[in-house]
C-alpha cells in the first residue's frame, strides 16, 4: 500500500532512500536545508549536490519547509548527520504527525551525552512514540543503492510489529530488509565501526595489505562486540549485516568516506584539508571521540579505536600507532570477551 512518506535529510544516503521509496510507490516528500538542492530535485529530478550522476523518479518532491515535508506522513524517515539529530528532531517534533512511524537511518554517537540516535529520538520524542520508532543499518553505500544494486538491511525496533512495518514498507527486488528487536547492538555496530574504518585506511594509506586489513576488521569486529555486551547489547548482533556486514564494507571499499579519511591521514594530509575535501560528513571523526569516551567510562579496552583517536585528535603518527599496536602485550584471543557482559539494554 502507497504511504506518504517525509524523508529529512537529502544527503547521499537520504536522497537515495527517497529514490528507494518513491520507485517502490510511495508519495515521498524530502526535506532539504540547502535551496540549490531543494530546486534541483524539482526542477532537474537530479540532486546537484549529492549522487548527482543519479536520476530521480519525476514524482519526488523536495521542499525547505520541514513541516510541509512532515505534513500528513505516515512515515518519517531521518537521514541526517549524527551532530544535528537533535537539533532536527527537535525541530521536526511539533509538526509528526501523532500516529507516524519514525525511521532513523543516522550512524553515530552523539557527541558529550555518549547517547546512541536511538536514545537521543527517545529523550526528544513523547513515550507513546518509543514503539513506533525504528532504527535502519547495515552494508549499504547510498551510490549502489541508487544504482538498484543488490543489498541487504537490519531494521531495529523495541517492537517486533513496527520493525516488519518497515520491512515491508523498504523492501525491493534488489534491496532486502531483515529484523531485530536489539536497538542498541545495531546502533553501536554500525556507529563504531566507522572508527575502525578510519584505521583500515591507514594501514592502506601506510602501503600494508590484506593480512593487516583482515587483522584490523577481525580485532575491530572484538572491539565492537566487546563495548556492545557491557552495554547490554546482544553479541550475535555483531555477526549481522549491522555488525560484520557493514564493518567488512566501510574497511574495504574506496566508497568508504571514513576508509578515505584514514587514507588521507596516512598519506600525510591534515584532518581539517582531509574533510574539507570530502564534501561530507565522515561519521567516524566525531564518532571516534565519543567511543574513547564511552571505553573510558565503561572501562573496555579498545586498542584500535584509542589509536584512531590519538591520531585524530593527538596528532599521533600513524605508523607509530600500528606498530604500538603490534607490540602490545601478547593474550588469548578471546579471554576478556565474557567479562564484558552489561545490563543495558
Amino acid at each position: 500500500m502507497a504511504e506518504r512518506i517525509g524523508v529529512l535529510g537529502a544527503g547521499s544516503f537520504g536522497t537515495a532512500l527517497s529514490k528507494l521509496l518513491a520507485e517502490n510507490g510511495h508519495n515521498v516528500v524530502v526535506w532539504s536545508i540547502e535551496p540549490d538542492v531543494v530546486e534541483g530535485i524539482n526542477r532537474d529530478h537530479r540532486n546537484p549536490t549529492y549522487l548527482t550522476q543519479v536520476q530521480l523518479p519525476k514524482g519526488l518532491v523536495a521542499t525547505g519547509d520541514i513541516a510541509a515535508a512532515l505534513d500528513g506522513a505516515a512515515v518519517v524517515v531521518s537521514v541526517v548527520p549524527s551532530h544535528v539529530t537533535r537539533e532536527t528532531i527537535d525541530r521536526a517534533r511539533p509538526h509528526l504527525p501523532a500516529q507516524a512511524i519514525v525511521v532513523n537511518a543516522t550512524k553515530g554517537i552523539e557527541q558529550g551525552s555518549l547517547k546512541t540516535m536511538a536514545e537521543v529520538f527517545e529523550e526528544l520524542l513523547p513515550a507513546d512514540q518509543h514503539s513506533r520508532l525504528a532504527h535502519l543499518s547495515g552494508p549499504t553505500f547510498a551510490l549502489e543503492l541508487a544504482r538498484r544494486q543488490p543489498s541487504a538491511v537490519t531494521v531495529a525496533a523495541r517492537d517486533e510489529a513496527t520493525a516488519q512495518t518497515v520491512q515491508r514498507l523498504i523492501s525491493t527486488d534488489y534491496f532486502r530488509a531483515y529484523t531485530t528487536t536489539d536497538v542498541l547492538g545495531v546502533e553501536l555496530g554500525g556507529s563504531v565501526k566507522n572508527v575502525i574504518a578510519i584505521a583500515a585506511g591507514c594501514a592502506d594509506g601506510l602501503g600494508f595489505g590484506n593480512n593487516t586489513r583482515a587483522a584490523l576488521i577481525t580485532r575491530g569486529l572484538y572491539e565492537i562486540s566487546k563495548l556492545a555486551m557491557k552495554l547490554g547489547a546482544n553479541p550475535l548482533t555483531m555477526a549481522g549485516l549491522a555488525g560484520v556486514g557493514d564493518l567488512v564494507l566501510t574497511c574495504s571499499s574506496s566508497l568508504s568516506r571514513n576508509r578515505t579519511v584514514g587514507f588521507e591521514l596516512a598519506q600525510g594530509r591534515q584532518l581539517k584539508l582531509v574533510l574539507k575535501s570530502l564534501g561530507q560528513v565522515a561519521e567516524g571523526v566525531l564518532t571516534a571521540k565519543a567511543v574513547h569516551e564511552l571505553a573510558v567510562r565503561e572501562q573496555v579496552e579498545m586498542p584500535i579505536s584509542q589509536a584512531v583517536y590519538q591520531m585524530l585528535f593527538e596528532d599521533k603518527d600513524p605508523k607509530d600507532a600500528v606498530y604500538e599496536l603490534m607490540g602490545r602485550s601478547l593474550k588469548s584471543e578471546v579471554g576478556d570477551l565474557s567479562q564484558s557482559v552489561g545490563t543495558r539494554g
